[in-house]
């Protein structure tokens, strides 16, 4: 059960990260843009990026995710199936434990069927569409969590 645990709390966060949208080099030399109050990495986001992903998104994935990324509260404990529910997408759970990569590859070949009901996308989507929609979901994280996943995975 621990490594099932271990297991889906990986590949659920793996759905919840996204690609491009990296803070803009400006002219720093390439270094990210640091909000002088808060002292955390800002998101430069393109805005009709996060646009397209947020439409992607109403259109496939709120059925599961919620309209804003909420899902259920209940997302960690499993259904009577043994499968988990799928898992918040905001700030609240967590999809920015996950590297970009990670997060796109579960999109693409969904979760495996013994841990979750996630389909593959690959196929039905493009690769454009995934990239908008991790960077949607990248959108509503907190700047303390955004700050956090940037450092863990982008800032290295």
């Amino acid at each position: 059960m621990i490594i099932r645990n271990l297991l889906f709390g990986s590949l659920a966060a793996i759905f919840f990260i996204g690609c491009g949208d990296s803070p803009s080099p400006g002219a720093n030399g390439g270094k990210p843009t640091i909000n002088n109050k808060t002292g955390l990495i800002e998101r430069n986001f393109d805005l009709a990026q996060v646009k397209r992903g947020e439409a992607v998104y109403q259109a496939n994935c709120t059925g599961c995710h919620g309209q804003n990324g909420e899902a259920t509260p209940d997302w960690r404990k499993p259904n009577p199936d043994g499968k988990y529910p799928p898992p918040p997408l905001d700030s609240s759970a967590h999809a920015w434990h996950h590297s970009t990569e990670v997060l796109k590859k579960t999109i693409l070949k969904g979760t495996p069927p013994e841990i979750g009901s996630m389909p593959a996308w690959e196929g039905k989507l493009t690769e454009q569409q995934i990239d908008d929609v991790v960077v949607w979901i990248k959108s509503l994280w907190s700047d303390e969590i955004y700050d956090l996943w940037y450092k863990n995975f982008e800032g290295k």
